[in-house]
């Protein structure tokens, strides 16, 4: 039996091809960051404090809105951290702690993303063009809170599973992570065993699973387009093409980056570093934009939110 050196840190090289630029990375990442806090943040409250936008649409909107406070927040610290100069030493449990968030939530967000379509943004516009009179009925609290227990149980043992495998290995050296933040591809690579079990179920776990809630999401989206097109009304058509083809940019800027990671077959560290910034940063900065200030519903109720905070203060519209 061999004997290893435990690794009890890594250091990440950060983001490929960006030397020189590290200031102004960091002031556009830190803008599109403090962005996917505060809109995201101001979204849920304002559906919270909305009594007319407690619907299921809504409902699910809320917890995407969660999601994308959450997950910007796993790897853009320490990424920010990187790029001003600071320790781009990270410990080994930080490491792990970064993986199993990563995951865990990119999981959650992706099982969420496939409920709102299947289930929610395609099913409920369906149930409320088609059947009006059975709409609170059919997608009642109830159903909207199991489908959000059952993503947040399915993420966490996507995340459980991936987490376990990969530091389950031994690392006894090098401990240089050749990107921004502790994944699966990079510390594989560092790995001082066979890789080929772990890189299998992580292929199948993330690629696969997320390529196959893709396919769901694009098919439930075919059948409400079919359904828009029955609409009579053309005011009625548009309105409907426009809250899918905003909800359905939203699913490609999510789904694409991930798909395209950690289903191809050869790895570019500056394509991957490019690819892993947009979905960790920009796209949860372009979500309260794509599924929310877009839809008139949401200006009028932040619009009001906004008003009664201002009140006390003594601002008027």
């Amino acid at each position: 039996m061999r004997n290893y050196t435990s690794v009890t840190e890594f250091i990440l090289l950060g983001i490929s091809n960006s030397e020189g630029l590290e200031n102004m990375l960091f002031v556009l990442f830190l803008v599109f960051y403090v962005f996917a806090l505060l809109g995201n943040l101001l979204i849920f409250l304002t559906i919270l404090a909305s009594p007319n936008l407690h619907t299921p649409m809504y409902f699910f909107l809320g917890n995407l809105a969660v999601f994308d406070i959450l997950f910007p927040s796993v790897n853009s610290p320490k990424m920010l951290d990187c790029l001003v100069g600071q320790s781009r030493t990270i410990s080994y449990q930080g490491c792990a702690s970064q993986i199993f968030f990563y995951h865990t939530l990119g999981c959650t967000e992706c099982f969420l993303y496939t409920v709102m379509a299947c289930s929610t943004m395609a099913y409920d516009r369906f149930v409320a063009i088609c059947y009006p009179m059975r709409y609170t009925v059919i997608m009642n609290h109830r159903l909207c809170t199991c489908f959000t227990v059952g993503t947040w149980l399915g993420g966490f043992v996507h995340g459980s599973i991936l987490t376990f495998l990969i530091f389950k290995l031994p690392y006894c050296g090098p401990n240089e992570v050749d990107s921004f933040f502790c994944d699966i591809p990079v510390v594989l690579l560092l790995a001082c065993a066979d890789t080929s079990l772990a890189q299998t179920v992580s292929f199948t776990n993330v690629g696969v699973v997320a390529l196959t809630c893709f396919l769901l999401v694009l098919a439930s989206y075919t059948r409400i387009v079919i359904s828009i097109l029955k609409i009579i009304s053309s005011e009625g058509r548009h309105r409907a093409f426009s809250t899918c083809s905003a909800h359905f940019t939203s699913i490609l800027l999510f789904y694409g980056p991930v798909i395209l990671v950690y289903l191809r077959p050869a790895s570019s560290p500056w394509l991957d570093s490019v690819v892993q910034v947009f979905n960790n940063v920009v796209t949860p900065s372009l979500n309260p934009l794509i599924y929310s200030l877009r839809n008139k519903e949401v200006k009028l109720a932040l619009r009001k939110v906004v008003s009664q905070a201002m009140q006390p203060l003594g601002y008027k519209e």
